[in-house]
């Protein structure tokens, strides 16, 4: 296994996530991605180094819907119409906005910890960046990954 995990920034806060909500221990995946390997990685492992990937990522990299380095899943947009059916195109939306929030870009690497502190430091209101989701699914979100935060650090 690499020193290095690429990650998609909205991946690795939806780890934090996860562990806000209690999740320490990850299972495989029907689509087969990576995320119980690198969630479970991350968790053991603060300080390792994270390359911050806008395309597919290790958790990507396994994924059945991972069709020559994109993902070809589609997504439930009924209830935010004015976000995009392809996964990808959203997920990247939403690595986008928190690259803004938090000041990386494709490429910058930290560690796992910082990353963490910079996303403690930095989140504030996550209404703009999850603006297509119901405002309440939101607030669940933002609390789950301030849990999260505190739960890694």
């Amino acid at each position: 296994m690499s020193n290095l995990i690429r990650i998609k920034p909205h991946h690795f806060i939806d780890i934090i996530r996860s562990f806000g909500q209690g999740h320490r221990e990850f299972t495989p995946h029907a689509y087969g991605h990576a995320v119980h390997t690198v969630a479970e990685r991350l968790w053991r492992e603060r300080d390792v180094m994270l390359e911050m990937e806008l395309g597919a990522d290790d958790i990507c990299a396994p994924c059945v819907h991972n069709v020559d380095g994109l993902c070809v899943d589609t997504i439930d947009t009924s209830f935010r119409p004015d976000a995009p059916t392809s996964k990808r195109e959203y997920n990247l939306l939403i690595d986008q906005r928190w690259c803004e929030r938090l000041d990386i870009e494709q490429g910058t690497r930290l560690t796992a910890r910082e990353f963490c502190e910079r996303l403690r430091d930095r989140m504030g209101d996550i209404t703009s960046i999850y603006r297509e989701n119901p405002p309440e699914r939101v607030a669940a979100r933002a609390q789950a990954i301030q849990a999260g935060i505190e739960a890694f650090l």
